[in-house]
């Protein structure tokens, strides 16, 4: 190996194309995962395995943006939570009203509704929920008593498109359609035209009123839900989380993961490797003979037994990829350094009565240094790959949503014989997309720092 100048490196490395495009892919992550850091809350990282967090979200919905590539358009999933209110009084009773509008343009019906909300009041407020329709129909959908409260309490409740007071009121309403609405549902009545059974598009306008003889009575929480078979940029899996969330929590975590194993275990395997051909003889030896033992087990099958035996911490698996990963560098860098130690500056330096530690730090390592970044670029994929494989083996870190453990859950619930494409394919691009660009940055490094690849 020949010493190569930082300077010389950085040149060599900008005339490389397939450098400079692993860099640019790299730079795109490192964005990705700062922005996800710093604008994604990390209660949704936390929240990941915890299905209340998810519960308003749709089951295995398909990405948005199918939706422009369909000629009969897929209803959206839609949760609206900041809806127009009004307060106003009409002699001794006050009137809240909470509307919501609802831009309904697709060619199927919506799964359902529900409106689910929290009324602060005293009494016994009547509630009332209505929707107008894009051509000016008026539907009553409920009329009901809150529960009697003599001060003032805060009353939850959920109202679903199923509850058999919504659906009577809406057949009492049947003289207002020109079809029979026997056997259909709330939404497609709703939702349809009235002169025949087909979706009428346009803007809808969800009314919900609240009287009261009470000034004070109040709706805190107010959220409609229409429920729709599309969602979200990645769509959402058979728990309902939203795919998205974890792709983008996924990027940070991937390269916390290859960078930390793969700059920890090359530096094992430097020191290692270098302090072994230094000293030679029976401690370079016995030092090797170490790392034939450790090359020689099986990694695979043995960070499975580790996994089931002591423990799935994402933490404790980057430790046993560090313990297994730095057994190959130290082979090389002890070559390397049997070559370096024979120069004469090294053999100065021992004249001069220097410590080994000194001239292993000063006078060896830094010669090293060029391979030792080419191979920590190499190291990431490998590292990323690993997790994502012991992840899908259902060996990972469940609390942690990356690549590997979403594509162990889209094997679980046989993602792949559903057809839900959404669920497999973009992790798996993901990892394949991050290995690539520390593959492209890592062989553009060993060409400039391997005087036979160079030639």
């Amino acid at each position: 190996m020949s010493s190569v100048t930082p300077q010389e490196i950085k040149a060599e490395f900008l005339k490389s194309k397939i450098g400079i495009a692993g860099i640019g892919i790299l730079l795109i992550l490192i964005l990705t995962s700062i922005t996800v850091v710093v604008l994604v809350p990390v209660n949704t990282f936390k929240q990941w395995n915890n299905p209340g967090n998810w519960i308003s979200y749709p089951k295995v919905a398909i990405p948005v943006w199918v939706n422009l590539f369909l000629s009969e358009k897929i209803p959206e999933h839609k949760i609206l939570t900041t809806p127009t209110v009004n307060y106003d009084v009409s002699g001794d009773t006050s009137i809240t009203t909470h509307q919501f509008g609802v831009n309904f343009g697709y060619d199927d019906y919506p799964n359902d509704f529900i409106y689910q909300f929290s009324a602060k009041y005293s009494g016994t407020p009547l509630f009332q929920m209505d929707v107008i329709r894009p051509d000016g129909l008026q539907l009553k959908l409920i009329s009901t008593s809150l529960p009697h409260s003599d001060s003032n309490s805060i009353h939850s409740e959920k109202i679903f498109s199923t509850d058999d007071t919504i659906r009577k009121n809406l057949y009492l309403q049947s003289d207002k359609f020109l079809f029979p609405l026997n056997n259909l549902s709330a939404e497609d009545i709703i939702f349809s035209k009235t002169e025949k059974h087909e979706p009428l598009k346009g803007n809808y306008v969800f009314l919900i009123k609240v009287y009261n003889d009470n000034q004070e009575n109040q709706i805190p929480e107010s959220k409609l839900i229409i429920g729709g078979k599309a969602f979200g940029m990645m769509g959402t899996d058979e728990l309902r989380r939203d795919l998205a969330v974890g792709l983008l929590w996924g990027t940070p975590l991937a390269l916390f993961i290859g960078l930390v194993v793969a700059i920890a275990s090359v530096l094992m395997g430097l020191l290692y490797g270098v302090y072994a051909g230094y000293k030679g003889k029976k401690t370079d030896e016995l030092l090797m003979r170490f790392n034939d033992v450790i090359y020689a087990l099986p990694v695979l099958p043995f960070l499975i037994i580790l996994s089931v035996t002591i423990s799935n911490s994402i933490f404790v698996m980057i430790g046993f990829l560090m313990v297994f990963g730095w057994v190959g560098v130290a082979k090389v860098a002890r070559s390397m350094s049997l070559q370096i130690k024979t120069r004469g500056y090294v053999d100065a330096a021992n004249m001069m009565g220097q410590k080994d530690s000194k001239i292993v730090l000063r006078h060896i390592l830094p010669q090293l240094l060029p391979y030792a970044f080419a191979s920590i670029a190499i190291s990431v994929p490998a590292a990323i790959t690993t997790e994502a494989g012991l992840s899908f083996l259902g060996l990972g870190d469940p609390s942690f949503p990356t690549w590997g453990q979403i594509l162990h859950d889209s094997n679980v619930y046989g993602a792949a014989s559903r057809g839900l494409w959404w669920w497999i394919m973009p992790p798996g691009i993901m990892i394949a997309i991050t290995g690539l660009a520390f593959v492209f940055i890592g062989n553009a490094l060993d060409a400039i720092v391997n005087p036979k690849l160079k030639r």
